[in-house]
């Protein structure tokens, strides 16, 4: 049995820039960090040649048409693995709309495991590109390509989508020291409301051209955040979420709601520096950057469920390999 893990992401700026709407354009940027919350994919053999796949629901199917979980379904088109196979989903997260990148990190993980479930070392660059093609050209969702990216490479990285599609990631160097003060001033919180990302992502590239000014102002503002904390002022990057929280607003109807502008403006009169709705926005998990002192007070005053979270370095990894192959198998997590 192969299991692969691999980790969700949070943006910090940037996002919308890296739709082929936009990017094939004006090239684009984003700076995003993973996080040690992870989708898990089982993938491990069936002696009577069907395909099941476990995730909320339950498929068994003869042919790999048959199924109805796209995502899976196309990766394994894309693998050449066509029966004799189960497959089973794990998440740390609400599977859906949670605004970390859950289906990015879901296409790599299937991808990684049924590749290595083949014998197959394939890179994490071509994992990513892979996924890209299965959500965007295959499925035609109007997405971007960071969240493929995050969940390949990990780490704390800025990511530039040049006019040809190439994607170049540069990882940010910065203290460990810094980069756990900097993940300590992180707070997530679960709005319990869940959304089409895609939804709100078509409506955002039906507006490019009337908004693309404020979606060039999100861009620069990664050259200015990788700055920053590179030069260790990441406290900063309150005022920066802040910021792009306001424009980002301005690119499509349903990135927020009366809900959500109440509990941010709370946040911010709490004493929280800056933060956003996680993702295309609309519910999913409310970002908030603030100084340690005032973390209680946050809490007490926003009638969320926080989820507690630290950093991730890398990107998605085999947890399990073939070890006892033959004898009967367990999911461990």
């Amino acid at each position: 049995m192969i299991i692969s893990q691999t980790p969700l992401r949070i943006s910090f700026t940037g996002g919308g820039t890296d739709i082929p709407g936009f990017y094939t354009a004006f090239e684009g940027a984003v700076i995003s960090t993973t996080i040690n919350k992870y989708i898990y994919v089982a993938v491990k053999p069936r002696f009577d040649r069907r395909i099941r796949v476990v995730t909320t629901q339950i498929e068994e199917v003869t042919q790999v048409e048959e199924i109805k979980h796209d995502l899976v379904r196309e990766a394994l088109k894309k693998t050449a693995v066509h029966s004799g196979v189960e497959i089973v989903i794990l998440a740390d997260v609400p599977a859906e709309g949670s605004g970390l990148g859950s289906s990015g990190a879901l296409t790599v993980g299937l991808l990684n495991a049924l590749y290595t479930y083949q014998g197959k070392d394939v890179s994490a660059e071509e994992l990513a590109e892979q996924a890209c093609e299965i959500e965007i050209e295959q499925l035609k969702q109007p997405i971007g390509k960071q969240d493929q990216y995050a969940a390949a490479l990990g780490g704390l990285r800025y990511y530039h989508f040049h006019k040809n599609g190439s994607v170049v990631s540069e990882y940010i160097q910065i203290a460990e020291t810094q980069k756990q003060d900097m993940q300590k001033n992180l707070l997530l919180f679960y709005s319990g409301i869940t959304r089409s990302a895609s939804a709100i992502l078509q409506r955002q590239g039906e507006q490019l051209e009337q908004k693309k000014d404020y979606l060039l102002q999100i861009k620069e503002q990664c050259a200015l955040l990788k700055r920053e904390i590179e030069t260790g002022c990441h406290s900063t990057l309150g005022s920066i979420l802040h910021e792009g929280w306001q424009w980002k607003k301005q690119l499509a109807d349903g990135i927020t709601n009366p809900q959500i502008d109440n509990w941010y403006e709370t946040a911010l009169q709490a004493g929280a520096l800056g933060g956003k709705i996680a993702g295309a926005g609309g519910g999913g998990f409310l970002m908030l950057y603030a100084e340690q002192d005032i973390h209680s007070r946050l809490r007490d005053e926003l009638p969320l469920q926080e989820m507690d979270f630290g950093f991730d370095n890398r990107g998605t990894r085999i947890i399990l390999g073939n070890e006892g192959a033959g004898e009967q198998s367990r999911l461990y997590f």
